[in-house]
C-alpha cells in the first residue's frame, strides 16, 4: 500500500491540465448548450450566458498573453473567427432574421 503524497512531475501537471481542459470543454459546450435552448424553446435572451463563454476565453487569451506563450497561429486564428462572427451577425441583421 503506497502512503503520502504523489510526486509532482512534468507528468503529473500533464494530467491536471487535460483534466482541466477537458472540464473547460464540459462547462463552456453546457453552456452554450443551455442557451441555445433558452433562446430557441423559451424565447428568452440568452447574453448573460453568451456572456460567460466569452468572458471564459478572454480570461484564458489575457493570462496566457500575460505570460507570452500565446502562438501567432493562434492570435491570427482568434482574429478571423471574430471577424467571420462579426461579419455573420451583421449579415443577419441586415437580412433582418434576428426577429
Amino acid at each position: 500500500m503506497k502512503t503520502g503524497l504523489p510526486v509532482r512531475d512534468e507528468r503529473t501537471q500533464t494530467v491536471e491540465n487535460a483534466g482541466y481542459r477537458w472540464s473547460y470543454y464540459i462547462l463552456t459546450y453546457g453552456v452554450l448548450g443551455a442557451s441555445a435552448y433558452r433562446s430557441l424553446v423559451l424565447r428568452e435572451t440568452t447574453w448573460d450566458l453568451l456572456a460567460l463563454v466569452v468572458l471564459g476565453g478572454g480570461v484564458n487569451a489575457v493570462y496566457q498573453a500575460s505570460q507570452q506563450v500565446l502562438y501567432p497561429r493562434w492570435v491570427a486564428m482568434s482574429v478571423v473567427t471574430i471577424v467571420a462572427a462579426a461579419a455573420l451577425a451583421a449579415g443577419i441583421v441586415f437580412l433582418g432574421l434576428g426577429r
